[in-house]
Protein backbone atom coordinates (compact mmCIF):
# COMPACT_ATOMS: atom_id res chain seq x y z
CA UNK A 1 0.00 0.00 0.00
CA UNK A 2 2.81 2.57 0.74
CA UNK A 3 4.09 1.82 -2.66
CA UNK A 4 1.04 2.30 -4.42
CA UNK A 5 0.93 5.42 -2.26
CA UNK A 6 4.01 6.73 -3.13
CA UNK A 7 3.84 6.58 -7.08
CA UNK A 8 0.57 7.88 -7.02
CA UNK A 9 1.82 10.85 -4.68
CA UNK A 10 4.85 10.86 -7.59
CA UNK A 11 2.25 10.83 -10.58
CA UNK A 12 0.15 13.39 -8.79
CA UNK A 13 3.34 15.63 -8.44
CA UNK A 14 4.60 15.24 -11.65
CA UNK A 15 0.73 16.43 -13.24
CA UNK A 16 0.93 19.25 -11.06
CA UNK A 17 4.38 20.45 -11.97
CA UNK A 18 3.62 19.96 -16.21
CA UNK A 19 1.29 23.55 -15.99
CA UNK A 20 3.65 25.03 -13.75
CA UNK A 21 6.91 24.00 -16.53
CA UNK A 22 4.74 25.22 -19.10
CA UNK A 23 3.26 28.61 -17.70
CA UNK A 24 7.24 29.49 -16.97
CA UNK A 25 8.38 28.55 -20.10
CA UNK A 26 5.41 30.72 -21.54
CA UNK A 27 6.33 33.73 -19.61
CA UNK A 28 10.15 33.17 -20.57
CA UNK A 29 9.50 33.19 -24.13
CA UNK A 30 7.41 36.20 -23.38
CA UNK A 31 10.25 38.19 -21.54
CA UNK A 32 12.78 37.45 -24.61
CA UNK A 33 10.81 38.38 -26.95
CA UNK A 34 9.32 41.62 -25.66
CA UNK A 35 11.79 44.28 -26.26
CA UNK A 36 11.13 42.63 -30.13
CA UNK A 37 7.97 43.08 -30.12
CA UNK A 38 8.28 46.50 -28.75
CA UNK A 39 10.25 47.41 -31.93
CA UNK A 40 7.94 46.39 -34.07
CA UNK A 41 4.59 47.46 -32.29
CA UNK A 42 6.56 51.09 -32.77
CA UNK A 43 7.58 50.44 -36.62
CA UNK A 44 3.83 50.33 -37.55
CA UNK A 45 2.07 51.94 -34.66
CA UNK A 46 3.86 55.32 -34.82
CA UNK A 47 3.57 56.14 -38.22
CA UNK A 48 0.19 55.46 -38.00
CA UNK A 49 -0.54 57.84 -35.07
CA UNK A 50 1.57 60.46 -36.45
CA UNK A 51 0.11 60.04 -39.80
CA UNK A 52 -3.36 60.66 -38.16
CA UNK A 53 -1.91 63.52 -35.88
CA UNK A 54 -0.96 65.01 -39.42
CA UNK A 55 -4.21 64.38 -40.79
CA UNK A 56 -6.05 66.80 -38.85
CA UNK A 57 -4.06 69.82 -39.23
CA UNK A 58 -2.78 72.19 -42.34
CA UNK A 59 0.96 71.27 -41.82
CA UNK A 60 3.24 71.01 -44.83
CA UNK A 61 7.35 71.00 -44.66
CA UNK A 62 7.09 74.63 -45.81
CA UNK A 63 4.92 76.09 -42.84
CA UNK A 64 8.21 76.53 -41.10
CA UNK A 65 6.87 74.73 -38.14
CA UNK A 66 8.40 70.91 -37.10
CA UNK A 67 5.61 68.31 -37.44
CA UNK A 68 5.50 67.76 -33.66
CA UNK A 69 3.91 71.40 -33.46
CA UNK A 70 1.36 70.99 -36.16
CA UNK A 71 -1.21 71.17 -33.36
CA UNK A 72 -1.09 74.89 -34.12
CA UNK A 73 -2.41 74.45 -37.20
CA UNK A 74 -5.35 71.94 -36.05
CA UNK A 75 -8.71 72.04 -38.29
CA UNK A 76 -10.37 69.56 -37.07
CA UNK A 77 -11.71 67.28 -40.14
CA UNK A 78 -11.63 69.76 -42.68
CA UNK A 79 -9.16 67.30 -45.10
CA UNK A 80 -11.28 64.83 -44.37
CA UNK A 81 -14.74 66.93 -45.63
CA UNK A 82 -12.25 68.00 -48.72
CA UNK A 83 -11.63 64.81 -49.47
CA UNK A 84 -15.01 63.81 -49.65
CA UNK A 85 -15.71 66.66 -52.42
CA UNK A 86 -12.22 66.10 -54.32
CA UNK A 87 -13.37 65.21 -57.74
CA UNK A 88 -9.64 64.61 -58.84
CA UNK A 89 -9.16 61.99 -55.95
CA UNK A 90 -12.29 60.32 -57.18
CA UNK A 91 -11.46 60.10 -60.28
CA UNK A 92 -8.24 58.85 -59.78
CA UNK A 93 -9.75 55.59 -57.47
CA UNK A 94 -12.19 55.09 -60.00
CA UNK A 95 -9.46 54.79 -62.42
CA UNK A 96 -7.58 52.46 -60.32
CA UNK A 97 -10.72 50.64 -59.77
CA UNK A 98 -10.78 49.86 -63.19
CA UNK A 99 -7.07 48.81 -63.47
CA UNK A 100 -8.13 46.29 -60.81
CA UNK A 101 -11.33 45.03 -62.23
CA UNK A 102 -9.80 44.30 -65.54
CA UNK A 103 -6.00 43.05 -64.36
CA UNK A 104 -7.47 40.82 -61.14
CA UNK A 105 -9.55 38.84 -63.08
CA UNK A 106 -7.35 38.36 -66.32
CA UNK A 107 -4.39 38.22 -64.41
CA UNK A 108 -6.19 35.24 -62.34
CA UNK A 109 -7.91 33.16 -65.25
CA UNK A 110 -4.53 33.42 -67.49
CA UNK A 111 -2.77 32.30 -64.19
CA UNK A 112 -5.36 29.70 -63.59
CA UNK A 113 -5.30 28.35 -67.52
CA UNK A 114 -1.01 28.08 -67.36
CA UNK A 115 -1.49 26.65 -63.79
CA UNK A 116 -3.21 23.68 -64.80
CA UNK A 117 -0.88 22.97 -68.27
CA UNK A 118 1.74 22.89 -65.72
CA UNK A 119 0.32 20.74 -63.35
CA UNK A 120 0.88 18.14 -65.95
CA UNK A 121 4.23 16.99 -66.85
CA UNK A 122 5.39 17.47 -70.42
CA UNK A 123 8.60 18.32 -72.50
CA UNK A 124 10.50 21.43 -72.11
CA UNK A 125 8.27 22.03 -68.89
CA UNK A 126 11.48 23.75 -66.78
CA UNK A 127 12.20 25.75 -69.55
CA UNK A 128 8.83 27.08 -70.54
CA UNK A 129 8.25 27.57 -66.57
CA UNK A 130 11.78 29.42 -65.84
CA UNK A 131 10.77 31.75 -68.87
CA UNK A 132 7.29 31.94 -67.50
CA UNK A 133 8.39 33.50 -64.80
CA UNK A 134 10.76 35.83 -66.18
CA UNK A 135 8.16 38.66 -66.08
CA UNK A 136 7.76 38.71 -62.74
CA UNK A 137 11.62 39.31 -61.61
CA UNK A 138 11.91 42.75 -63.85
CA UNK A 139 11.77 45.50 -61.59
CA UNK A 140 8.55 47.75 -61.97
CA UNK A 141 10.32 50.70 -63.19
CA UNK A 142 12.68 48.24 -65.75
CA UNK A 143 9.55 46.75 -67.24
CA UNK A 144 7.47 50.47 -67.32
CA UNK A 145 10.51 51.64 -69.54
CA UNK A 146 10.41 48.91 -71.32
CA UNK A 147 6.25 49.42 -72.40
CA UNK A 148 7.17 53.13 -72.47
CA UNK A 149 9.67 52.32 -75.60
CA UNK A 150 7.23 49.84 -77.09
CA UNK A 151 4.04 51.61 -77.24
CA UNK A 152 5.69 54.64 -78.88
CA UNK A 153 4.10 55.96 -82.12
CA UNK A 154 7.73 54.68 -83.77
CA UNK A 155 7.88 51.93 -81.51
CA UNK A 156 7.87 48.07 -82.35
CA UNK A 157 4.42 47.42 -81.69
CA UNK A 158 3.59 50.02 -84.34
CA UNK A 159 6.42 48.37 -87.02
CA UNK A 160 4.43 44.62 -86.41
CA UNK A 161 0.67 46.42 -86.92
CA UNK A 162 1.84 48.25 -89.96
CA UNK A 163 4.29 44.88 -91.38
CA UNK A 164 0.66 42.93 -90.83
CA UNK A 165 -1.64 45.71 -92.16
CA UNK A 166 0.86 46.45 -95.27
CA UNK A 167 0.34 50.37 -94.66
CA UNK A 168 2.23 52.41 -91.76
CA UNK A 169 1.05 52.58 -88.84
CA UNK A 170 1.81 55.47 -86.21
CA UNK A 171 -0.92 54.92 -82.99
CA UNK A 172 0.23 57.33 -80.43
CA UNK A 173 -0.63 54.86 -77.46
CA UNK A 174 0.37 56.92 -75.03
CA UNK A 175 -0.94 60.48 -75.77
CA UNK A 176 -3.90 58.92 -76.07
CA UNK A 177 -6.37 59.14 -72.86
CA UNK A 178 -7.90 55.41 -73.53
CA UNK A 179 -5.30 53.76 -74.97
CA UNK A 180 -2.72 55.27 -72.96
CA UNK A 181 -4.78 53.22 -69.58
CA UNK A 182 -4.94 50.16 -72.03
CA UNK A 183 -1.31 49.95 -72.54
CA UNK A 184 -0.59 50.42 -68.80
CA UNK A 185 -3.41 47.64 -68.13
CA UNK A 186 -1.61 45.73 -70.64
CA UNK A 187 2.19 46.24 -68.53
CA UNK A 188 0.20 45.19 -65.28
CA UNK A 189 -1.13 41.92 -66.77
CA UNK A 190 2.18 40.86 -68.82
CA UNK A 191 4.14 41.76 -64.88
CA UNK A 192 2.04 40.48 -63.07
CA UNK A 193 0.37 37.06 -64.65
CA UNK A 194 3.12 35.11 -63.36
CA UNK A 195 2.71 35.71 -59.86
CA UNK A 196 -0.57 34.26 -59.86
CA UNK A 197 0.34 31.55 -61.97
CA UNK A 198 2.95 30.43 -59.25
CA UNK A 199 0.25 30.60 -56.47
CA UNK A 200 -2.36 28.79 -58.44
CA UNK A 201 0.26 26.42 -59.02
CA UNK A 202 1.05 25.50 -55.55
CA UNK A 203 -2.29 25.19 -54.85
CA UNK A 204 -3.17 22.78 -57.59
CA UNK A 205 0.15 20.53 -56.51
CA UNK A 206 -1.26 20.25 -53.19
CA UNK A 207 -4.43 18.77 -54.11
CA UNK A 208 -4.74 15.39 -53.44
CA UNK A 209 -4.36 12.93 -56.45
CA UNK A 210 -6.03 10.03 -55.40
CA UNK A 211 -9.55 11.84 -55.10
CA UNK A 212 -9.12 12.62 -58.63
CA UNK A 213 -8.02 8.89 -59.92
CA UNK A 214 -11.44 7.75 -57.63
CA UNK A 215 -13.05 10.77 -60.00
CA UNK A 216 -11.39 9.31 -62.98
CA UNK A 217 -12.57 6.01 -62.22
CA UNK A 218 -16.36 6.72 -61.75
CA UNK A 219 -16.03 8.41 -65.35
CA UNK A 220 -16.24 12.26 -64.80
CA UNK A 221 -14.29 14.22 -67.51
CA UNK A 222 -11.43 16.43 -66.91
CA UNK A 223 -14.24 19.93 -66.88
CA UNK A 224 -16.26 18.13 -63.79
CA UNK A 225 -12.86 16.97 -61.99
CA UNK A 226 -11.65 20.98 -61.93
CA UNK A 227 -14.62 21.93 -60.94
CA UNK A 228 -15.85 19.11 -58.21
CA UNK A 229 -12.13 18.02 -56.34
CA UNK A 230 -10.13 20.70 -57.68
CA UNK A 231 -11.47 23.71 -57.39
CA UNK A 232 -12.89 23.32 -53.96
CA UNK A 233 -9.34 22.37 -53.14
CA UNK A 234 -7.99 25.27 -54.04
CA UNK A 235 -10.45 27.85 -52.84
CA UNK A 236 -8.43 29.34 -50.09
CA UNK A 237 -5.11 29.61 -52.28
CA UNK A 238 -7.54 31.70 -54.94
CA UNK A 239 -8.64 33.88 -52.17
CA UNK A 240 -5.05 34.69 -51.09
CA UNK A 241 -4.22 34.85 -54.64
CA UNK A 242 -7.21 37.65 -55.51
CA UNK A 243 -6.75 39.56 -52.17
CA UNK A 244 -3.16 40.02 -53.06
CA UNK A 245 -3.51 41.18 -56.31
CA UNK A 246 -6.28 43.31 -55.21
CA UNK A 247 -4.32 45.08 -52.53
CA UNK A 248 -1.05 45.75 -54.78
CA UNK A 249 -3.26 46.85 -58.07
CA UNK A 250 -4.35 50.04 -55.89
CA UNK A 251 -0.36 50.56 -54.76
CA UNK A 252 0.28 50.28 -58.66
CA UNK A 253 2.57 53.03 -59.47
CA UNK A 254 5.85 52.50 -60.69
CA UNK A 255 5.43 50.86 -63.83
CA UNK A 256 2.48 53.83 -64.47
CA UNK A 257 4.43 56.73 -63.63
CA UNK A 258 7.36 55.59 -65.88
CA UNK A 259 5.17 54.84 -69.07
CA UNK A 260 2.79 57.65 -68.80
CA UNK A 261 3.51 59.96 -65.20
CA UNK A 262 -0.39 59.57 -64.99
CA UNK A 263 -1.27 61.56 -68.23
CA UNK A 264 -1.71 62.57 -70.58
CA UNK A 265 -3.43 64.95 -68.64
CA UNK A 266 -4.57 62.73 -65.38
CA UNK A 267 -6.29 60.31 -67.92
CA UNK A 268 -3.80 57.54 -66.49
CA UNK A 269 -3.59 59.26 -63.23
CA UNK A 270 -4.18 56.38 -60.12
CA UNK A 271 -4.52 56.76 -56.61
CA UNK A 272 -1.34 56.32 -55.81
CA UNK A 273 -0.24 58.87 -58.39
CA UNK A 274 -2.16 61.25 -57.43
CA UNK A 275 -0.78 61.22 -53.86
CA UNK A 276 2.88 61.11 -55.07
CA UNK A 277 1.88 64.64 -56.67
CA UNK A 278 0.12 65.75 -54.19
CA UNK A 279 3.38 65.22 -51.84
CA UNK A 280 5.92 66.34 -53.63
CA UNK A 281 4.40 68.77 -55.93
CA UNK A 282 1.36 70.45 -53.49
CA UNK A 283 3.22 69.50 -50.64
CA UNK A 284 -0.10 69.22 -48.77
CA UNK A 285 1.03 66.78 -46.27
CA UNK A 286 -1.83 67.02 -43.74
CA UNK A 287 -4.07 66.30 -46.75
CA UNK A 288 -1.93 63.68 -48.10
CA UNK A 289 -2.50 61.92 -44.71
CA UNK A 290 -6.01 61.91 -44.67
CA UNK A 291 -6.10 60.26 -48.21
CA UNK A 292 -3.75 57.59 -46.91
CA UNK A 293 -5.42 57.08 -43.70
CA UNK A 294 -9.02 56.51 -46.22
CA UNK A 295 -7.09 54.47 -48.81
CA UNK A 296 -5.79 52.01 -45.63
CA UNK A 297 -9.83 52.22 -43.77
CA UNK A 298 -10.38 50.85 -48.08
CA UNK A 299 -7.72 48.07 -48.02
CA UNK A 300 -8.00 47.23 -44.36
CA UNK A 301 -11.96 46.27 -45.54
CA UNK A 302 -10.53 44.16 -48.15
CA UNK A 303 -7.93 41.81 -46.19
CA UNK A 304 -10.80 41.56 -43.47
CA UNK A 305 -13.18 40.48 -46.26
CA UNK A 306 -10.75 37.84 -47.68
CA UNK A 307 -9.70 36.59 -44.15
CA UNK A 308 -13.21 35.74 -43.85
CA UNK A 309 -13.86 33.87 -46.72
CA UNK A 310 -10.68 32.00 -45.71
CA UNK A 311 -11.90 30.83 -42.39
CA UNK A 312 -15.37 30.20 -44.36
CA UNK A 313 -13.82 28.34 -46.84
CA UNK A 314 -11.49 26.12 -44.58
CA UNK A 315 -14.87 25.17 -42.22
CA UNK A 316 -16.39 24.32 -45.87
CA UNK A 317 -15.96 20.77 -46.36
CA UNK A 318 -14.27 20.49 -49.71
Amino acid sequence: MSAVTVTVSKDAKAALGKPVLRDEGARLGFRLTLPAQILVLFISVFPLLMQLYISVTEWSPLSGLGWWNAWEMWNSFANYTDLAADARFWSALRRTAIVMVVCVPVEFLLGLALATLFADDFPGKRIFYSILLMPMMVVPAVAGYMFFMLFQSGGPLNDILSALSGSRVTIAWLSDPTLALIAVIIADIWQWTPLMFLILLAGLVGVPQDQIKAATLLGANPWQRFVTIVLPKIKTIIIIALAIRVIENFKIFDTLYIMTGGGPGVATETISVYIYKVTTQDLIWGYVAAIALAILVVLSIVAVFAMKRMARARLVPA
